[in-house]
């Protein structure tokens, strides 16, 4: 027989925030991060990613003020999409993904990239004041840093969790060493996820107590 076990959506909800608060080292963390990072360990379960979270101190400001002001969601991958709770954003915010876009694929192909890679050029017409969410591709990253070297337009914050093996770590150490002066959230080191950026918009979208 299975053991009995808790049904009750609010109070499996409850409890854990309750526990994340107890054994999760949220000091460390300005105020206004530290409901955003309880929404990350709850994505993911991983306690000890407060140690490894990196910010500029403006982050949570301008993410919100974007997102109240209606700024566009670009989004690297399509879990992403669907792990931003749509009903949460405050002005109907546009979610939008490129990398099925047949467009992506040609472009990838013309110019040797990933499909994650070629879709950020597709974001150039939407980037201006956008909030950028990345949770698979570490290319995608690399690809947006350089974009705004070449002259494209800055988005309002970038929430950044690349996650794998090649190309993470190093993806989001040069956002952290040069944001290009771009308001950003991430986490050091390999790993990441669609759950985690998509975490990270979801707070970013509604301000809730919930030490």
């Amino acid at each position: 027989m299975m053991a009995d076990y808790l049904r009750d959506p609010a109070e499996i909800y409850r409890r854990s925030l309750a526990t994340i608060a107890v054994e999760a080292d949220l000091g460390r963390l300005p105020e206004d991060l530290r409901g955003v990072a309880m929404r990350l360990i709850h994505a993911c379960g991983m306690i000890d990613l407060v140690t490894e979270l990196v910010w500029s101190d403006d982050v949570a400001t301008a993410a919100r003020k974007a997102l109240a002001r209606g700024a566009t969601v670009l989004c690297d991958s399509n879990m992403v999409c669907a792990g931003i709770i749509r009903r949460r954003l405050p002005a109907e915010n546009p979610i939008v993904c490129m990398i099925d876009s047949p467009e992506t694929t040609m472009l990838a192909t013309a110019r040797r990239t990933t499909r994650s890679a070629a879709a950020v050029d597709l974001w150039r017409s939407h980037l201006g004041g956008a909030i950028v969410a990345i949770g698979n591709a570490p290319t995608a990253l690399f690809r947006l840093l350089e974009m705004i070297d070449e002259g494209a337009e800055k988005p309002a914050a970038v929430v950044a969790f690349p996650v794998g093996f090649i190309g993470a770590a190093e993806s989001k150490t040069a956002l952290v060493t040069n944001s290009r002066g771009v308001p950003f959230l991430t986490l050091l080191g390999r790993r990441g996820g669609s759950a985690m950026a998509a975490a990270a918009v979801n707070s970013f979208a509604v301000e809730e107590d919930l030490l």
